[in-house]
């Protein structure tokens, strides 16, 4: 299913717009240009998460999160995320301690470079989703997802908004969910930006934008 795009009309959008502009400043500036890693490299070293997240980086289990097309700036600062304790998980804390940054480069160099597979969304969620998607939610300050994943979800590479579309509905839930709690911290850099949004969203809302997500190409 496709979706149009429609114009950023939200004054908590344009607000989150202000700020991001200085988020992504910082973080381009005070960051190096990452390390190319080796896709070649990163394919046989790639084997172990097949397992979860699919042989071409696409899950077949909607809980676990397809990783073929992500920004490889993204994907790194995840995995060194688990390294420092700001995301949970016990399977993904295990596999992401004793990884270097070379191997972290080359799993990030190689899942970037695969086809992502083409998901729909729940039509009866898409009006809802959609309207938090493009518009937000104004009245309660919620800024529209776009100001950082873009109308299309594909993320800003640069300032490390990592690729949403086709992502599992339930794999984003469970994200927004994270969040929320608390749980998840890994958005440290930009503000605990995602927390504050997530806790401001009911469970109605996550679920909807959650499918939309999925069915965005």
């Amino acid at each position: 299913m496709r979706y149009r795009n429609s114009a950023l009309n939200s004054g908590a959008t344009r607000a989150a717009l202000s700020s991001l502009a200085a988020v992504a400043l910082v973080l381009v500036s005070s960051s190096q240009i990452l390390a190319q890693g080796s896709a070649e490299a990163g394919r046989a070293k790639a084997a172990v998460c097949a397992a979860c997240h699919g042989a071409e980086g696409n899950s077949v289990m909607a809980e676990w999160p397809n990783l073929a097309g992500q920004h490889a700036s993204y994907f790194v600062r995840q995995l060194e995320a688990y390294q420092r304790g700001e995301r949970q998980d016990v399977l993904m804390t295990a596999f992401a301690s004793p990884l270097s940054a070379e191997d972290i480069a080359d799993l990030a160099a190689y899942f970037a470079t695969l086809p992502t597979v083409q998901r729909g969304a729940d039509p009866e969620l898409v009006e809802l989703g959609q309207r938090i998607y493009r518009s937000g939610l104004p009245d309660r300050g919620v800024a529209a997802c776009t100001a950082c994943h873009g109308p299309s979800g594909r993320g800003n590479p640069l300032a490390t908004f990592p690729v949403v579309r086709g992502q599992h509905a339930a794999y984003v839930v469970n994200t927004l969910h994270a969040y929320a709690s608390g749980e998840r911290r890994s958005d440290s850099s930009v503000n605990q930006m995602m927390r504050d949004i997530a806790v401001l969203l009911r469970e109605d809302e996550i679920r909807a934008v959650a499918s939309y997500i999925q069915g965005l190409r």
